[in-house]
């Protein structure tokens, strides 16, 4: 028997802690993963090339890059490596016409730093009209 209004009345109480705990352990889990499948998913998509007649009324100066890093501008082969051996012979070649169209043919195994000095060296001597020779893919071919 109770005697008066001491009754023990049962309070409950939910302890949140551990439930904030699980969320910002999950949270933190969904945020790492979703972060690296991101990256994982990545999707380059490369330029097609027309099969277009491009106007060939400007003779265009042609650079060569072979798959072991060799130049040859025109017929000329490049005699040493390095930017600056590579500007003489462009710029002999060229004989001071900077807006004539310069088109780089270089191997499908050559290395990328091969394109870009020889890039740079174009962009270091003021050319501006600058393609890169592609094959035309095969329709129906897998890109």
């Amino acid at each position: 028997m109770r005697i008066g209004n001491d009754r023990r009345q049962d309070e409950f109480e939910i302890n949140v802690v551990p439930l904030i705990d699980v969320l910002l352990t999950l949270l933190m889990f969904f945020v790492l993963t979703s972060t690296f499948i991101q990256h994982s998913r990545m999707q380059v998509t490369l330029p097609n090339a027309s099969v277009q007649d491009r106007d060939m009324n400007a003779p265009a100066l042609t650079i060569m890059i072979d798959r072991d890093g060799h130049y040859w501008v025109g017929s000329d082969a490049v005699p040493s490596e390095g930017i600056d051996a590579l500007k003489q012979v462009i710029a002999r070649n060229a004989n001071g016409d900077h807006d004539r169209p310069v088109t780089i043919r270089a191997d499908a195994l050559s290395s990328h730093q091969s394109v870009v000095t020889a890039m740079d060296a174009l962009g270091q001597l003021g050319f501006t009209r600058l393609s890169i020779a592609t094959t035309p893919s095969k329709p129906g071919e897998a890109q």
